[in-house]
């Protein structure tokens, strides 16, 4: 890693209900292979990127810190209790990224403002996400996300809408969720890399993906 380099940070944060197991979470670990694949025939973008995984559900668990792309191959197992609690992946995320970037600028490094991508198969569960979700995209706070946010399954359009910073999408009906995350993991992938440089944008900047195939973009 170059000294001073400009730095994105990005996190997948992804919830571990009952209908994630199985297949569906199968699908993530082949488009993080993927991913992985894609990064390490670009150095340069390994140099300009972070990634760290996220997982929630009754209680949140980062199962993957921030490392470097080009180390990254698949995601952890997770749990699926069937629970969706929102809270406390915000409460974790925060202090994921609190940490993250001072490691990141105690290396001598420079950093943008993370991203995040918000997926979620499932209504919150919990009554305090709204002031968990409030502190995480605070604007006093320095590194406070961008977060795109898609909503699968039973998802809330509504709620999925007030997660996102930038942009939200929703499945259409009767797409099925090993589909959709096969699109979503595609949408995230390709925003990585090319906000980061794979295709000539020069100094790293976020690139906000187009709704996915099988989603709708909520206004």
């Amino acid at each position: 890693m170059n000294e001073g380099y400009l730095v994105l940070p990005f996190y997948a944060v992804c919830d571990e209900s009952g209908s994630m197991s199985g297949e569906p979470i199968d699908t993530i670990n082949a488009s993080l292979k993927e991913l992985h694949a894609e990064i390490v025939t670009q150095p340069v973008i390994a140099d300009k990127t972070r990634f760290g995984l996220v997982g929630f559900s009754t209680d949140a668990k980062v199962l993957l810190g921030l490392s470097d792309l080009s180390e990254v191959n698949s995601m952890p197992g997770m749990a699926a209790d069937g629970v969706t609690n929102y809270g406390a992946a915000f409460r974790t995320l925060r202090a994921t990224i609190a940490q993250d970037i001072a490691d990141l600028k105690n290396d001598g490094l420079r950093v943008y403002r993370p991203t995040v991508f918000f997926l979620s198969d499932g209504q919150p569960t919990d009554t305090d996400w709204q002031q968990a979700h409030a502190e995480l995209v605070d604007p006093t706070w320095s590194f406070r996300p961008n977060i795109i946010a898609f909503g699968i399954g039973d998802a809330d359009a509504h709620t999925i809408g007030q997660v996102a910073t930038l942009k939200a999408y929703i499945v259409n009906d009767g797409v099925r969720p090993a589909a959709a995350l096969r699109e979503w993991a595609k949408s995230l992938t390709n925003s990585i890399v090319t906000s980061v440089g794979g295709a000539g944008t020069g100094q790293p900047r976020l690139i906000v993906p187009p709704a996915p195939d099988g989603f709708t973009e909520i206004p």
